[in-house]
Order: C-alpha cells, then structure tokens, then sequence
C-alpha cells in the first residue's frame, strides 16, 4: 500500500545538527589526507623544514572538522529556512511511502 506524506516544515535546528555532523566527518576525512600529504612532505623536506609539514597535518586533523562542521551547522540553519520559506509558497514536499 503507497502513502503521500507531505513535508510542510523541517526543523532548522535539527537540520543544522545532522548537516553540522555530516561534514564534521567529511573534514575529518579531508585532514587525514591533509595530514597524510603533510607527512609525506616532511620526510621529504630538507633537514629543518619538516616540522612545518607536521605542523600542517596535525592541524588539519584538528581544525578542519571543527571549520567544515560549523560550515555545516551554519548552511543547515539557512537551508531549512529557504526550504520552509519555499514549501509554505507550493503546499509541501509530497513524499511516497511503502508500507
């Protein structure tokens, strides 16, 4: 049996909190391969010169999670306003469901 839901509002705040999350994880992957380039050119970096390379690979494990998951609790927040600006002007998101 298909049902029609029709999605008329969606949280802002619970939005931003998964969309924060989600891309909290995509910066953290995104580091560790920062970091992993970052190491690489350490070892291959002139004597003295490495350190910047470990510098650089530890701070994009540490900050580049915290940036993307601000980032994405922010665009959360203006995502789910437009989409319950726009779906207040159509009627809703009509949305299938099997049971």
């Amino acid at each position: 049996m298909i049902h029609v839901v029709v999605i008329k509002k969606v949280g802002a705040i619970s939005l931003a909190k998964i969309l924060g999350i989600l891309y909290a994880f995509i910066g953290l992957i995104l580091g560790a391969f920062l970091s992993l380039f970052g190491f690489v050119g350490a070892v291959l970096a002139p004597k003295g010169a490495g350190i910047f390379g470990i510098l650089f690979g530890v701070g994009a494990i540490v900050f580049l999670p915290i940036i993307y998951g601000l980032m994405g609790f922010v665009s959360g927040l203006v995502l789910a306003g437009l989409f319950n600006m726009v779906t207040s002007m159509v009627g809703g998101l009509e949305v299938e469901t099997e049971k």
